[in-house]
């Protein structure tokens, strides 16, 4: 009983020669062609045999039964299709003729293929130009895109597009390849029958896993930020371990009481919360929001005196988005503030602080390693405070 045997295959089918080749030295090796497929090629086992590989290039998708038996009769026997490549083998000891002896004749059945691989790519060329355009503006923040990046708001778009380029790419090589085949063969040069192949398929297939891995992550991001993405309500008693600025440190009063909820929704207190999040460039992500008051203590207008805080946490896995992360904090705050206000401050424990004290706002930004941690405080706490409590929580999540 012949035994079927199946080898991983080069993927770029308009290189004629090498697969050429390539199906002639296993069958030196005892493993003859059967059938092609993605992405294997099914060999049978047998007796180690010098063999001749020929491909024919149809206008359509089949060859016919005249086409073949024509060949057969000059000792090349049909072994299988791929696409428009049509596969014929022969013992080289048979010496069989050439299926073509002109090359400009060769050239000739090329010519369907070459127009349909240009129309194909400049087809593709085109939408990807307007899928990138459309996403850029749709998706992908003009203020802040290292935020959104680190976010993941972007990041499946992007995978997208790296997926696309890489198919646009290959079809790209496909009919440059095929169009310089073409204008060879036209100038009387004969394909190489015996090109190598080795090197290249090394090559594309580490591409190839690379491609896979990357467009197995378009899925897979939003499904894993889906269970790993949660927000609770905070709780009341101090939270030593976790990498997140608390009002009740910063304000550092006995009477100081969290604010009543004033939306509650699906069991979290939403004006006191922390949510955690995940994405590939930032695995550990904290945001919260928190308000209270004093009661008692009454402001010169006659209000209570409360606060608020709100911060934001990442560790990045790559410490060389940190200041644009912060530039991007930064941005999107403002809005409503003068940037030649957020000032620049040295600190012996952090790489980069930046702090931002109008009236009753103060606004930290500091960096510590791989760590990010922004601070958004409005009260009476003065600034110093906030930058304590900052450095020693990011110590928590820095390396």
């Amino acid at each position: 009983m012949t035994k079927a045997v199946y080898k991983l295959r080069p993927n770029d089918n308009w290189r004629i020669g090498e697969h050429e080749s390539w199906f002639a030295d296993m069958a030196a090796h005892g493993f003859f062609l059967k059938k092609m497929g993605i992405p294997f090629a099914k060999f049978v086992k047998g007796e180690p045999k010098k063999m001749r590989y020929r491909i024919e290039v149809n206008s359509g998708d089949e060859i016919t039964s005249e086409q073949k038996q024509m060949y057969a009769e000059s000792g090349w026997e049909y072994v299988t299709s791929y696409n428009l490549f049509h596969v014929f083998s022969s013992p080289a000891d048979l010496q069989a003729p050439e299926l073509h002896t002109d090359p400009a004749e060769q050239a000739f059945t090329l010519e369907a293929l070459d127009n349909k691989l240009t129309f194909n790519t400049i087809i593709m060329i085109t939408s990807v130009l307007v899928f990138i355009g459309l996403q850029a503006a749709i998706w992908i923040p003009e203020d802040t895109p290292s935020l959104a990046f680190v976010e993941a708001t972007s990041i499946n778009h992007l995978i997208l597009t790296i997926v696309l380029l890489y198919s646009t790419n290959v079809l790209l090589q496909a009919a440059i390849s095929i169009r310089k085949l073409r204008r060879n063969l036209i100038e009387g040069k004969p394909i190489e029958h015996h090109a190598p192949w080795r090197k290249r398929f090394r090559n594309q297939h580490i591409i190839g896993l690379l491609y896979t891995i990357i467009a197995a992550l378009a899925p897979t991001v939003p499904f894993v930020q889906l269970i790993k993405t949660d927000t609770q309500t905070l709780p009341e008693k101090p939270t030593p371990d976790l990498p997140i600025v608390r009002l009740a440190d910063i304000e550092n009063s006995p009477d100081y009481i969290r604010e009543e909820p004033t939306y509650f929704s699906d069991g979290v207190d939403w004006g006191n919360r922390y949510s955690f999040n995940w994405s590939p460039i930032a695995p550990l992500q904290y945001e919260t929001s928190e308000h209270g008051f004093i009661p008692g203590e009454i402001q010169k207008y006659g209000e209570e005196y409360s606060s608020s805080l709100d911060t934001k946490v990442y560790q990045l896995r790559f410490p060389s988005l940190a200041e644009p992360v912060i530039s991007d904090l930064i941005q999107s705050r403002s809005f409503q503030t003068e940037r030649e206000d957020f000032i620049e401050t040295s600190h012996p424990e952090l790489d980069l602080l930046i702090t931002y004290d109008k009236h009753k706002t103060k606004m930290v930004f500091a960096h510590k390693g791989n760590a990010v941690m922004y601070a958004s405080y409005y009260g009476h706490t003065n600034i110093e405070t906030i930058i304590k409590n900052t450095v020693e929580k990011i110590k928590l999540i820095s390396e």
